[in-house]
């Protein structure tokens, strides 16, 4: 088998590393011989196979390769530490790889670049500069007519799990009252919310965020528990927009701010309304000194 299990590992095969590259085995012996980058494992004392984590090095040290540093460079940036050898990388070129991932459903590859993007920008830049214009490019599609479901759905999915393990980070809530982020009952995308809490999670701001598609009955009950700062209750469009849970959570007693552009059309009352994320993050802050 070119791929097998070792000590719970994945033992990869020179010539299947090779093909999931997209590089010659003659390249990978290079590789090994001048920069030491070679297999870690041996499954049986005699074939060295590479292991999992190996696979994923090689993988960063090729796209480094591809945003123009030379092999020995990037080698030891990703194998040597020496992270000051590589290079900015433009917000374009990221859209550009995220896009690719998406669309080959390369899952492994949207990981990474994930965690990269989040590491390098944080979840705030990562989202505006990144995340939204790869988004828009996939909605643009929809609309000429290209049906590309399933690269947005690998997208979101992956783009939600590197926000939880980003947000994992900095898991310690500090004591006191926290801000509450739902989504409106009806609501499919969560994506701005979830981006929102690792935002607030970051700054020191203690979030509970309760998912996608919540009962009205279980946001309220969450509420009355809690005690929040306030309740950000988000809705995408004006189909999802519940007045009827923002009236309820108000009448309660609860500071609620209504998130997102589907309450558009209901802005203007006594109700706060914010649709932009640096904004969202001022009042969060303002919510929980007051």
């Amino acid at each position: 088998m070119d791929v097998d299990v070792v000590g719970g590992r994945g033992a990869w095969t020179p010539g299947k590393v090779a093909e999931l590259l997209g590089v010659s085995p003659v390249t990978l012996r290079t590789w090994a011989a001048r920069y030491g980058v070679g297999p870690s494992l041996r499954d049986d004392g005699r074939h060295r196979r590479y292991s999992d984590t190996d696979v994923r090095r090689l993988q960063h040290m090729q796209r480094l390769i591809n945003r123009g540093l030379r092999a020995r460079e990037a080698a030891a940036a990703v194998f040597s530490g020496l992270e000051e050898a590589v290079p900015d990388v433009p917000a374009a070129r990221r859209v550009e790889e995220l896009e690719q991932a998406a669309e080959d459903l390369d899952f492994a590859s949207l990981a990474a670049l994930l965690d990269e993007l989040l590491d390098a920008l944080g979840p705030t830049r990562a989202w505006t500069d990144v995340l939204v214009p790869v988004l828009s490019h996939l909605g643009d599609r929809w609309v000429r007519g290209d049906v590309c479901f399933e690269s947005e759905w690998a997208l979101t999915g992956e783009v939600s799990l590197a926000l939880q393990r980003y947000s994992a980070r900095f898991a310690n809530i500090p004591p006191g009252r926290a801000v509450l982020l739902a989504c409106c009952p009806d609501e499919r995308h969560s994506l701005p919310m979830e981006v929102l809490r690792a935002a607030m999670v970051e700054t020191g701001i203690p979030a509970v965020y309760l998912g996608q598609l919540v009962p009205a009955e279980t946001t309220a009950a969450t509420a009355a528990k809690l005690g929040p700062a306030a309740v950000f209750l988000w809705s995408m469009s004006p189909g999802t927009a519940d007045d009827g849970l923002v009236r309820r959570l108000h009448g309660d007693g609860f500071d609620v701010v209504m998130a997102g552009p589907g309450w558009e059309n209901l802005a203007g009352r006594e109700v706060t309304w914010v649709n932009d994320l640096a904004a969202a993050l001022d009042l969060a802050a303002e919510r929980l000194k007051g």
